[in-house]
């Protein structure tokens, strides 16, 4: 079985809510491994770095603002294609396009506080994990259900 990594963060919108427990047991119970995570402030220089792509857009100082504003929760996952469902627990980036079921369909009223942010491809998650970890900070070990979770 081929076995990808993303990127997961927890928002200070989920840290200040209290929802960091919901977001790591989604991830657990859907059979994903999370092989790194820390809480952090992240600086104004790595929130720069992270939404680089966003740099020209209109909201990119409000989006550098807000997640500077409390801790986050970083994590790096590991699973069968991982960027894709950590995508579909997470849900669309406008929570109110989210279904139920979804993190942010759950949990999130407004587009600029949406609770979670995830790589949308393996190439932005490589960059995205580079950025919030250190090879040695990620962690190689097998939980006890994989065997019942994989083929």
């Amino acid at each position: 079985m081929s076995r990808e990594r993303t990127f997961l963060m927890a928002k200070p919108d989920a840290v200040s809510r209290g929802l960091v427990g919901e977001v790591i047991r989604r991830v657990e119970r859907k059979g994903l491994k999370i092989v790194a995570m820390k809480m952090m402030r992240i600086d104004r220089d790595l929130a720069e770095q992270h939404y680089g792509e966003h740099r020209e857009k209109p909201f990119f100082g409000d989006l550098v603002s807000f997640i500077t504003s409390n801790p986050v929760v970083a994590m790096v996952i590991e699973g069968k294609d991982a960027v894709r469902v950590v995508r579909s627990l997470l849900g669309e980036t406008d929570p109110n396009r989210s279904p139920m079921g979804t993190l942010r369909g759950d949990f999130g009223l407004d587009l600029g506080r949406n609770i979670v942010h995830g790589s949308d491809s393996p190439e932005s998650a490589e960059r995205e994990i580079n950025l919030f970890f250190r090879p040695e900070e990620i962690l190689d070990y097998e939980r006890a259900d994989e065997g019942w979770v994989y083929e």
